[in-house]
């Protein structure tokens, strides 16, 4: 149907419920006519026109495609360089299983090379999430119309073992912290007093710490479930955060400077403080690791962390009140206020006698 709207006709069509439009730029209306005509059967031929399948299309093309087109994630950028280095010239309709596996050998054995240091290995796990990037790659297309069906839907994924996570322990974190610069060592204190991840550290803002209500909100995560999560703040946190305390802007800076990298601070830190290597990821496995020892319920340590109550249908009634929360932080204060003096004890002890002690563990 056509419509004159000022000295030209616009053509208008309904279809399935939605409504097409396009303005045919001509105020002669049998022209109009036969232009919406054939807008009419440009719309016929698209409902019933079969995907254009293109398996011969190169892996590296359709990564390229889809960081443009689809909804890429930082990780399909990252996994990139490895995955394309092996299947960028590979047709995606000719990728088989067997390739999955034979990548998987060829990363093993180009990060052996890599390393200086004797003994590394390459996790399972990473090479895994290798694939799993590729897969979701392969589904967009089959989306997209350009595969008929997704060769690595059913790739071979090794079992993924679950290994010793690196607990820091509250000598060695004295230790830390005492080496630490001052931008670090407000980092460092916050990650083990909140559980917090390094991005939601770097992007906490003044604005969002309740200073009165000692309640700190987390207002950008990487998952849904930590977005704007509360967390109490421990007694030693909220002294540090009072000291700096400004009106608006970020909480944790260098000079001033957002923060983006602290790698090459973290490890000068733990040579100088002579403790044994761990990732700052870590010290989030502290945080839960503290609570767990002081014994706070699954349920409040997931809300104060930002994970995910699993899919179980009872997860969706599952709501960790304020109370529950900080009374989880007050023992998590009585726990650092213990370990401060046994450590103070084993200081002050004579050097006999403080052989004989055990060493303080979270």
């Amino acid at each position: 149907m056509i419509y004159k709207r000022g000295k030209t006709y616009t053509s208008y069509i309904w279809q399935d419920g939605v409504r097409h439009t396009r303005a045919l730029h001509t105020g002669n209306k049998r022209t109009a006519e036969q232009l919406d005509q054939q807008f009419k059967e440009e719309l016929r031929q698209r409902e019933f026109q079969l995907p254009q399948f293109n398996p011969s299309m190169a892996v590296a093309e359709l990564y390229a495609r889809f960081l443009a087109e689809g909804d890429p994630k930082p990780y399909h950028t990252d996994r990139a360089k490895f995955l394309l280095g092996f299947f960028g010239e590979m047709q995606v309709g000719r990728i088989t299983r067997n390739d999955v596996i034979r990548y998987r050998r060829m990363r093993h054995q180009e990060f052996v090379a890599r390393q200086t240091k004797p003994g590394r290995k390459l996790t399972e796990t990473t090479v895994n999430r290798d694939i799993e990037a590729l897969r979701r790659i392969f589904f967009w297309a089959v989306d997209e119309g350009i595969l008929q069906h997704n060769p690595l839907a059913r790739a071979p994924m090794v079992r993924e073992r679950r290994t010793r996570k690196r607990i820091l322990s509250f000598g060695d974190e004295q230790l830390f912290l005492a080496q630490a610069a001052i931008h670090l060592g407000r980092i460092t204190v916050a990650a083990l007093d909140t559980g917090m991840r390094r991005g939601e550290i770097f992007a906490q803002l003044w604005e969002h710490i309740d200073f009165q209500r000692g309640v700190l909100s987390v207002t950008h995560s990487k998952t849904a479930e930590g977005e704007h999560r509360e967390i109490p703040l421990t007694r030693r946190l909220q002294a540090l955060l009072e000291r700096d305390r400004q009106p608006s802007g970020l909480v944790f800076t260098y000079g001033g400077a957002p923060l983006h990298r602290i790698k090459t601070a973290w490890a000068a830190t733990i040579r100088r403080a002579g403790i044994s290597y761990l990732r700052f990821h870590d010290l989030r496995h502290t945080f839960n690791s503290r609570l767990v020892e002081v014994e706070v319920i699954e349920d409040v340590r997931k809300e104060l962390m930002g994970h995910s109550h699993g899919g179980d249908v009872h997860s969706l009634y599952t709501h960790v009140e304020m109370p529950a929360l900080r009374t989880a932080i007050r023992r998590l204060d009585a726990w650092q206020e213990v370990q401060i003096a046994e450590l103070a004890a084993i200081n002050d002890a004579p050097v006999e006698q403080q052989e004989s002690q055990p060493a303080t563990q979270p």
